[in-house]
């Protein structure tokens, strides 16, 4: 088959191609007699698959899975994407807490079923799924301020603190600029929560779309696997 077909069909440069196969992404490329690649269906349907998966789970996790799918771990691929599927969820539920804290008039209206008016730095990370290294850097830049207990001396954080935090990973993943982020908390402390609640619903919109691709692209994996399982049965024996 021709590179140039395929590049064209899924709408990519012939440069991904050779990409695809120089990381490991596709089987062995044979050469033709002039040294150009030959591409069979088999590759076409990985090309597919790579493309169809990157839309929703990003080049990152392909490049973990694909070579994995070509040694027929079919299972381990199978939990590496739900794994993903799981994180997104996890990232979605994140989200929407971060729109219900937006609309609250009154912190103390929030309910943490807790018995401590205070949140740990690990506390806070785990409410926020996100690293204390990234708390620490926060507050390095400035954007929150925790306290210190006064017998322990470890940071503790308000409510108020954090939903500074769900604001901060929220907006920083959509805009991953920390001066936008800055302006919302700015906007916060005037009490409007308007760009702060724009930014988490766009969020939220993403995350819908990245389902339905992530959807999409399994289906075209189990095409793949389809083929394969199809390809190994009418391979030919061959004797000892």
């Amino acid at each position: 088959m021709n590179g140039r077909a395929i590049a064209a069909k899924l709408n990519i440069s012939t440069s991904a191609l050779k990409h695809y196969e120089t990381w490991g992404l596709i089987p062995k490329v044979k050469r033709a007699s002039n040294g150009y690649r030959i591409y069979t269906q088999e590759h076409d349907m990985y090309f597919q698959c790579i493309c169809a998966l990157k839309s929703g789970f990003g080049m990152d996790l392909v490049k973990e899975i694909m070579p994995r799918v070509i040694r027929g771990e079919k299972v381990d691929v199978l939990w590496l994407i739900n794994k993903a599927q799981v994180d997104l969820y996890t990232e979605k539920v994140t989200v929407q807490r971060t729109v219900e804290m937006l609309d609250l008039r009154e912190l103390a209206n929030l309910p943490l079923n807790r018995s401590k008016p205070f949140f740990t730095i690990g506390e806070v990370a785990k409410e926020a799924n996100i690293s204390a290294s990234a708390i620490r850097h926060w507050e390095k830049e400035g954007l929150i301020k925790s306290e210190r207990h006064k017998e322990s001396g470890y940071r503790i954080y308000s409510p108020s603190d954090l939903r500074k935090v769900l604001i901060i990973r929220t907006v920083q993943r959509v805009v991953y600029s920390l001066d936008v982020v800055r302006e919302v908390l700015a906007d916060l402390d005037k009490h409007n929560v308007a760009q702060a609640k724009e930014i988490a619903l766009t969020s939220l919109q993403y995350i819908d779309h990245a389902l339905v691709e992530q959807v999409r692209g399994i289906s075209y994996l189990q095409k793949l696997f389809d083929f394969l399982t199809n390809k190994d049965a009418t391979a030919p024996d061959i004797p000892d």
